[in-house]
C-alpha cells in the first residue's frame, strides 16, 4: 500500500466520521440548511457546488482513461459531496498501485 493511498484512505475515513457525526447532530438538510440563510453560507454552496459539478467532469473523463464506471461516484458526489471523488481517488490510486496481475481487465 503507497503513502498516498494511505493518506487518503484516512482522509475518506476521518471526513466519513466527521459526517456521521454532523448528521448524527443536526441531520442529512440540517447540514445544507445554514446555507441558506445568508449570502456568504450561500456563496458557500454555490463554491461546493461547482466543486462538485467539476469533479463530476473530471472523474468521466479520468475514468474513460483509466477504464473505471464513474457513474457510482458521479452519483455519490451528487448526493454526499466529496465522497464521490474521495472514494474515487482511493479506487484509481489502489488500481494504479495493484501489481499487474491482481489487476482487473
Amino acid at each position: 500500500m503507497t503513502a498516498r493511498l494511505v493518506v487518503l484512505v484516512v482522509v475518506t475515513g476521518l471526513f466519513a466520521f466527521l459526517s456521521a457525526l454532523a448528521i448524527a447532530d443536526v441531520g442529512y438538510f440540517g447540514i445544507i440548511e445554514p446555507h441558506f440563510q445568508s449570502w456568504g453560507g450561500a456563496q458557500v454552496f454555490a463554491d461546493l457546488v461547482i466543486l462538485a459539478i467539476l469533479s463530476c467532469f473530471w472523474m468521466v473523463s479520468d475514468a474513460r482513461v483509466n477504464r473505471v464506471n464513474p457513474w457510482p461516484f458521479v452519483i455519490l458526489t451528487l448526493v454526499g459531496g466529496s465522497f464521490g471523488p474521495l472514494l474515487y481517488l482511493v479506487l484509481r490510486t489502489y488500481r494504479l498501485t495493484a501489481p499487474v496481475s491482481a489487476r482487473p481487465h
